[in-house]
Order: C-alpha cells, then sequence, then structure tokens
C-alpha cells in the first residue's frame, strides 16, 4: 500500500500557526537546515520543538539526555527548562551535524550547560554517570529498543522518556511493514508497550511521538 500522509499539510500549517513562534537562535537554525542539509526533514521543528521546550519548562529537569543532536535545535528546546546548575547531555554520530549544533550551542545562554559528545551513542551512555529526569530518542531506528534499554534503569522518578518518528512516515500503519526502520520502530512501540515497568502514550505530534514513563512502584 502507499505511505499514508499521518498529517496533512493543512492541519500541520494551522498548527504551526497557532504555536508560540520559535526564538531568534531557534530560526537561525531552522532556516540554515532548511536551506543547506539534504535532511532536513529531520529537524524537530516549531511545533516539535515547542512541545519538547514545554515538558521541560515544566519539569524543570537536572539532567537531560538527547540520543541524536542533528544540527542542535531540539537540544536547545530541551535545555530551555533546566535547572540553573542542571546539564544537557547529546550525543551525535556526525562529525559535520556536531560541528554545525556546537556552532550554534556557542550563542546560546544555556552553552555552559550543553555537553556534546561524538561518537557511538549505546558506547557513550554508560560513560555518562548521571541518573536522567528527560531522555529524548531520536537516533538511528535499529537502535531504539537498545538506548531504551540503557537509560529506562537509571531515569528517575517523574522523569520521562521521549522517543521521535514512532509513526514512521506512516510505513507502520502498512498491513505489511516492509522497511528496515519501520519494522525497527514498530518492534520498539511493542516492546515498550510489553514492558511492565513503564506507561505510555503516543501523539501524533509531527511522525509521532511516544512519552513513556516508569509507573509507581
Amino acid at each position: 500500500m502507499n505511505t499514508p500522509l499521518i498529517l496533512s499539510p493543512e492541519a500541520e500549517a494551522y498548527a504551526q500557526a497557532f504555536t508560540a513562534s520559535e526564538d531568534g537562535l531557534l530560526q537561525e537554525i531552522a532556516r540554515f537546515t532548511s536551506q543547506e542539509h539534504p535532511q532536513a526533514h529531520m529537524l524537530s521543528g516549531q511545533v516539535q520543538g515547542k512541545f519538547l521546550s514545554f515538558l521541560s519548562t515544566i519539569q524543570r529537569p537536572a539532567y537531560v539526555l538527547e540520543i541524536g543532536t542533528f544540527t542542535g535545535y531540539s537540544a536547545l528546546c530541551l535545555a530551555e527548562g533546566l535547572q540553573a546548575d542542571g546539564q544537557l547531555h547529546t550525543i551525535e554520530c556526525r562529525e559535520e551535524d556536531a560541528s554545525t549544533a556546537r556552532n550554534y550551542f556557542s550563542k546560546s545562554k544555556r552553552n555552559h550547560q550543553i555537553h556534546l559528545h561524538i561518537g557511538n551513542a549505546a558506547e557513550i551512555i554508560p560513560t555518562l554517570e548521571h541518573h536522567w529526569d528527560l531522555v529524548f530518542i531520536d537516533a538511528d531506528k535499529t537502535g531504539y529498543i537498545g538506548y531504551y534499554e540503557q537509560v529506562v534503569p537509571r531515569l528517575n522518578k517523574g522523569g520521562l522518556i521521549i522517543a521521535d518518528n514512532v509513526l514512521f512516515h506512516g510505513q507502520v500503519l502498512e498491513e505489511t511493514i516492509s522497511g528496515k526502520n519501520a519494522k525497527a520502530i514498530h518492534a520498539f512501540n511493542e516492546h515498550v508497550r510489553q514492558d511492565e515497568r513503564t506507561e505510555q502514550v503516543l501523539l501524533t505530534i509531527r511522525d509521532g511521538l511516544l512519552l513513556i514513563k516508569k509507573k509507581d512502584a
């Protein structure tokens, strides 16, 4: 079957029109990524970015982990609500994207709180000693289950995991899922659903966000 549209362009434009505007730095990142990056569609964008910043400012996290930095847009949104002495650790495997993100981080008032790591996330995560209040997974789709299993034991009480692209362009809705990444995302969604340690809600923002939290003991 053809890949369905999850959200019509008209609905997406309407949501954007009624979502608070980005600040100047986020607009700069969005503009650069749209004009210069061959995978610009990976940018979180205004609506999803504002949702991430809302969660951060409501939660007031001390420690945030982002798996998949890209050009730095989502990290700055996630950093918005950091406590004064809080830290955001973000991991990017591509040197060029990491360099772009670092440039934009340097322009942010949160720069001193953002720690950028370059390399394999599965290897870097165990070296970070923190327990996490907020985790954003937006990296290689075949790695989602592994990342999830690495961070769930180190999620603080009241902490949240947010996984991006859990609808994967609508491909998870196909009667027979054929794409490697779509299969991996569907397997991840099933894995989380069957995990008795956590509970979750799937939101149809952009390409799908899965919000996950530990169940109360």
